[in-house]
């Protein structure tokens, strides 16, 4: 086989364009793609800033109900100061920074409810 890198995941929304704003003017991300996909329909697209993989808010899929979507891990080089500019923004991020024995992270959720992870760098070996 010869995948090389995950290209889009798909993270289920009510709102889209409250979704979007959420991920672009909370966490940076970038607004790679957004067109008409028919009545009502949208596709949005949202990457992190020099990312590969990038993130399609749906409201399509049955099976995904908005705010389905647990663990999905982001990762930052200052995660301090991430998570300040989250409260910041209003987010909450219960148990803020916490330690563990594979890193250091924090997690909160979207305005749907899809919980994210935010990870800092890796401890050195």
């Amino acid at each position: 086989m010869t995948i090389t890198h995950l290209g889009v995941v798909s993270l289920p929304v009510s709102d889209q364009e409250r979704a979007r704003d959420f991920y672009v003017d909370v966490l940076g991300f970038e607004l790679l793609r957004q067109n008409a996909m028919g009545p009502g329909s949208q596709w949005i697209q949202v990457v992190p800033k020099g990312g590969q993989t990038s993130i399609t808010l749906v409201t399509w899929f049955d099976s995904m109900p908005a705010g389905s979507l647990q663990g999905l891990v982001l990762h930052t080089d200052d995660l301090d100061a991430e998570v300040a500019a989250l409260i910041g923004k209003g987010v909450d991020v219960p148990g803020g920074v916490q330690d563990a024995e594979w890193g250091r992270f924090a997690v909160f959720s979207d305005p749907d409810g899809n919980r994210l992870v935010l990870r800092g760098r890796p401890p050195r070996a």
